[in-house]
C-alpha cells in the first residue's frame, strides 16, 4: 500500500466518522446534518451509538463506496462517492428550501412564494449594514460570508449572525 493510498484510506475513515459525528450533533440540535442521520447510526433504536454501531456503518459506507467490490477504494471510487454526496447534499437544501416556502403545497415555488424570504432578507441586511449606511461596505460583506462559513470559498449557506 502506497503512502499515498493510505492517506486516502485514513482520510475516508475519519470522514465516515466525522460525519456521522457531525450529523448526531446536528440532528440533536434539530436540524438536518451532513450524511447519515442519527436514526441511520442507532441501528438498535435504542437511543445512543455505540462504537460498533459507528464502525459497522463505516463499513457499510466502505462496501457502498467499493464500486467494484475488490476491497479497495480507488481515487476514482472516492471522488465518485464524494460527488454523490455533495448532489444528494444540494438536493436535501433544495427540497428543505421549497418545503419552506411553498405556501400552497403544490411542490413548486411561484412568483409570490419565491419572494416571501423578502421580509428576512430585509432584515438581515439592516443587521449586516452594522455603520446603518443603507450600504454594506466590502468589510461588512466579508464579516457575513465570515459569518455564514464561507471563508476560503466554504459553507453550507446558513445564516449564523
Amino acid at each position: 500500500m502506497t503512502t499515498t493510498t493510505k492517506l486516502l484510506a485514513g482520510t475516508l475513515a475519519l470522514s465516515i466518522g466525522l460525519t456521522g459525528l457531525s450529523a448526531i450533533s446536528a440532528e440533536a440540535e434539530g436540524r438536518a446534518g451532513d450524511g447519515a442521520r442519527f436514526s441511520e447510526l442507532d441501528a438498535d433504536g435504542n437511543g445512543e451509538v455505540s462504537l460498533a454501531e459507528m464502525r459497522a456503518f463505516g463499513d457499510a459506507r466502505f462496501e457502498a463506496t467499493d464500486i467494484d467490490g475488490d476491497g479497495a477504494l480507488s481515487m476514482a471510487e472516492i471522488l465518485a462517492a464524494r460527488e454523490a454526496q455533495s448532489a444528494d447534499q444540494r438536493e436535501a437544501r433544495i427540497s428543505r428550501f421549497i418545503e419552506r416556502a411553498d405556501a400552497n403545497g403544490n411542490g413548486t415555488l411561484e412568483r409570490d412564494e419565491f419572494g416571501a424570504g423578502a421580509d428576512r432578507m430585509e432584515a438581515r441586511f439592516e443587521r449586516l449594514d452594522a455603520d446603518g449606511s443603507g450600504g454594506l461596505s466590502p468589510e461588512e460583506m466579508r464579516k457575513a460570508r465570515e459569518a455564514r462559513g464561507f471563508r476560503f470559498g466554504r459553507g453550507d449557506g446558513r445564516d449564523r449572525g
